[in-house]
């Protein structure tokens, strides 16, 4: 048996919801457990699909990891039994590679295979490679397996060629318990950047410009217990202001750290959806004139994903949904990966008026009413989430299968949905057919 979702769409959402903690912290505060053999308490810690992997694959390695109670988890690494990481939960998590850093600091070795994730284009791991390399690690690379080693990393001048989020988190990783200071230029630095550099001095590293580009770590000889918040996801944040904006509801999102949501209110604007920040929270109002701003002479505007604090590319597509119900032309760009934009096909189906430029530019026409549909599929955590939305904004039902795709990166949407007024329901169907098994690279 396997799942998909069920949406009546035409409802608007109303009421209020609270935020998740951010999927991308969570999977790289977990590794930074097996720096210390204390226990470390995490909190806020969403219960999705990929959290769930990670888990498996630490107990796996002996770490004694329970929830104490619904967002409240106990990690204890005191012992490691292994430096092996099983090839079938590898394959699929993403974040697996980021194991690299914290198992070479505390262990001295890992034997990692390649990691799955999602099918949104090419995704090197250079950058780790050069980064674990300059904190001396030896790399071999045979098999789709990497075998790593060390036996002591020190403090180095690490100058990344780009911003890679997971390259700077296994170097940050790598280099707490190294010798010496470790500076490492042309860091990333968004919050879940920030959330890890938060855990890792709670345990006692000494680390200096957490969120600029500039991470300058101290090593020291040993980490300890503490305990730590994962910040409010601001992916799905994002994608609750589009469900309320595109269905002409109102909501308002607790505990939403609205002060990583400067960039997001900017881009929003420009399609003509507004929200504001009272407090902790996000307060978006009901029925909005959306409009697209464009350029100064009148030119389309072009929305480009950026390196943080810019327009994160995870939320190309949600902002995707939203211009189709504005009026308007616009022009998305995600020059970082080449398959982000090869969902819209099940959009214009639904109605929307999208042209494929190239594999990395869309054009959207707004705004067009949408039509359910009954036979479409979520490629991955994101554009499933888009088709969500889309859903929600169209007339009629819509079927979407390959569901887990969304469960890996959102916590209990179809509840916190139907909280707010949606009409959307989990139902189980037959096997799952055999082209959509193939296409989900995390199987």
């Amino acid at each position: 048996m396997y799942q998909q979702f069920a949406i009546e769409g035409g409802h608007p959402l109303r009421g209020e919801i609270r935020a998740s903690g951010n999927k991308n912290a969570a999977l790289k505060m977990l590794p930074a457990c097996l720096l210390t053999e204390e226990p470390v308490i995490l909190r806020n810690m969403p219960d999705i699909g990929d959290v769930r992997v990670l888990i498996q694959i630490m107990r796996g390695l002996g770490a004694q990891i329970d929830w104490l109670s619904p967002g409240v988890l106990r990690v204890h690494c005191r012992t490691i039994s292994g430096s092996k990481i099983a090839p079938v939960l590898a394959n699929k998590l993403r974040a697996s590679i980021v194991l690299a850093g914290p198992m070479l600091g505390r262990m001295g070795e890992v034997e990692l295979p390649l990691p799955g994730g999602d099918a949104i284009g090419e995704r090197r791991l250079d950058q780790h490679v050069l980064a674990l390399r300059k904190l001396g690690a030896v790399i071999e690379y045979e098999g789709a397996v990497f075998r790593m080693r060390a036996s002591a990393l020190t403090g180095a001048d690490i100058l990344l060629t780009e911003a890679s989020v997971t390259a700077t988190e296994n170097a940050l990783m790598g280099a707490v318990l190294a010798k010496g200071t470790t500076i490492l230029r042309n860091a990333a630095s968004e919050p879940h950047v920030q959330d890890l550099c938060a855990l890792l001095t709670g345990m006692g590293a000494k680390i200096e410009g957490a969120g600029s580009n500039r991470l300058v770590i101290h090593g020291v000889p040993r980490l300890h217990g503490t305990e730590a918040r994962v910040g409010a996801d601001f992916m799905e944040v994002g994608s609750f202001i589009a469900a309320a904006v595109v269905t002409g509801g109102e909501i308002l999102i607790r505990d939403a750290d609205p002060q990583h949501l400067d960039m997001v209110a900017l881009v929003f604007e420009k399609l003509g959806a507004r929200f504001e920040a009272r407090g902790d929270d996000v307060f978006v109002p009901a029925h909005q004139p959306l409009s697209i701003i464009p350029d100064l002479g009148g030119r389309i505007p072009i929305i480009k994903a950026q390196p943080w604090p810019a327009f994160p590319p995870d939320l190309m597509s949600i902002g995707l949904i939203i211009a189709t119900q504005s009026a308007g032309s616009v022009m998305f760009h995600d020059w970082m990966y080449e398959s982000r934009f090869f969902f819209t096909d099940k959009l214009m189906r639904m109605g929307a008026r999208i042209t494929l430029c190239d594999p990395h530019r869309v054009l959207v026409q707004g705004p067009t009413a949408l039509l359910g549909s009954s036979n479409i599929s979520s490629p991955d955590i994101r554009a499933g989430m888009a088709l969500l939305l889309a859903a929600l904004a169209a007339k009629g039902e819509t079927r979407i299968a390959n569901i887990q795709q969304i469960d890996k990166g959102y916590e209990r949407v179809e509840e916190k949905l139907t909280a707010l007024g949606a009409n959307i329901a989990r139902i189980q169907v037959g096997e799952m057919p055999f082209s959509e098994t193939a296409a989900d690279p995390a199987r």
